[in-house]
């Protein structure tokens, strides 16, 4: 039986689309044909995820764009190619800056194709194909991070606290550089006194308690990658030598005599507004542009919510395996609350919730009370007669109102207290004719 990767081909083409499963079949693949979108949908909903999927851009019910947004959706972010004709191409474009892995015109050059599908099927590229997120801002934020991967230049990485900046600058790292030291560090979490050493390393004698030679950040990246993470916290007095460092490519350890070579590339990582950190002057101009060489902003998880869903799930998998649990599977109801989120702790905060939940859940089923237990969810039943939607609104009704008095009419805090945000709890109060 053939246990090589699968693939959906949707295609209504009567002859491209059986030609296309015949071929993908003796190349070792288990392809599955579709031939319209809904027929596509209905494959997608019954069984595992495919490995990839291969779909015309136009099809009889459905268009490539709406197909790949159910993708996203259902199963997350895969790799998708897409069939155009030439007059369809503006579309395929679009589709490729959505996080589409490539298109082809017509007539297919099936070899191309096949080989692009071994690439996309090998096990690590499947893990690697979503690293940062299935949203576009991110798909195009991993785009300029492979293509700056290339070149030895200063990466600048921003963002809001936890986002996954040290993430993205590993992504940078394992595009070419995997086999060589990942050095990392958060430059406001050294001690003041500790700097230089930390960075540049010390010879024996070089100060009290110095009693042997050690290596610092800049020789252990050797040639791979050092992360500097928080770089907006790095002291003034210390600005300057990493100036230098990236201008002339040596740096010289605390004690010693001879310049060494410094050969990684420089990643570096700030919550802070380094524009106005320049304007303010507690950070130098000429060091903000020597870094700031390709600037890539990894947006808060509020401002993408089609990756809540797929990071929920991996992190959900990875506790399960880490923690050696039972498998653990997220319920409707603690998806749409996530969703409903606003995330001031962005992915870090999402992987917490999730491995909190899971470590703690009752149930094999995660809802919104192990998700949020400071909402206090979980509370009894209502009691009553009526059907079930009149119950969900008392329900509603009085865990709102129970949120209202707890923080004394704090729409900020009750929100906080449910775990929605604070639109999503005035839709609500108005909803109910909450005033």
């Amino acid at each position: 039986m053939n246990d090589g990767p699968s693939v959906l081909v949707v295609e209504d083409d009567p002859v491209l689309g059986p030609a296309l499963m015949q071929r993908l079949r003796l190349e070792g693949f288990r392809p599955r044909l579709a031939a319209s979108g809904t027929a596509a949908v209905e494959a997608l909903a019954g069984g595992a995820p495919p490995h990839a999927v291969v779909s015309d851009i136009r099809l009889p019910d459905m268009d490539g764009e709406a197909l790949y947004r159910h993708l996203l959706d259902s199963v997350g972010a895969l790799p998708v190619y897409f069939i155009t004709a030439h007059g369809q191409v503006d579309q395929a474009v679009r589709l490729i800056k959505a996080g589409a892995r490539d298109y082809l015109t017509k007539p297919v050059d099936v070899d191309s194709l096949v080989a692009e599908l071994r690439k996309a099927c090998e096990p690590d590229a499947a893990a690697d194909a979503a690293a940062l997120g299935a949203a576009p801002a991110m798909r195009q934020a991993e785009a300029v991070l492979r293509k700056a991967a290339r070149v030895d230049i200063p990466v600048l990485l921003t963002g809001e606290t936890g986002v996954g900046k040290e993430v993205a600058a590993r992504l940078l790292h394992a595009a070419n550089r995997a086999d060589r030291p990942f050095a990392a560090v958060n430059c406001a979490a050294i001690p003041r006194d500790l700097v230089e050493s930390t960075l540049f390393g010390h010879e024996r004698g070089a100060f009290t308690g110095a009693v042997a030679s050690s290596p610092g950040l800049l020789a252990r990246a050797g040639t791979g990658t050092l992360f500097l993470d928080e770089i907006a916290e790095l002291p003034a007095e210390h600005q300057s030598k990493l100036l230098r460092v990236i201008q002339e490519r040596v740096f010289l350890p605390v004690g010693g005599r001879e310049e060494r070579r410094f050969e990684a590339r420089l990643v570096c990582a700030t919550h802070a507004d380094l524009a106005a950190c320049v304007a303010a002057g507690t950070f130098r101009e000429d060091l903000y542009f020597r870094i700031n060489v390709v600037e890539v902003r990894i947006p808060p998880l509020r401002e993408r919510p089609e990756d809540v869903s797929l990071l929920a799930r991996r992190f959900l998998d990875d506790a399960v395996a880490r923690f050696g649990l039972e498998s653990r599977a997220l319920s409707p109801a603690g998806l749409a609350a996530l969703a409903d989120h606003d995330w001031p702790g962005n992915v870090r905060e999402l992987r917490n919730r999730i491995e909190r939940a899971a470590v703690l859940a009752d149930e094999t089923v995660i809802g919104p009370a192990d998700l949020f237990p400071e909402a206090g969810l979980d509370g009894p039943p209502v009691a009553g007669t009526g059907t079930l939607d009149e119950a969900l609104t008392v329900a509603t009704r009085a865990k709102v109102e129970e949120a209202l008095r707890r923080a004394e009419g704090n729409r900020g805090q009750a929100a906080r207290l449910l775990g929605v945000s604070r639109t999503t709890l005035w839709k609500r109060m108005r909803e109910l004719g909450i005033g």
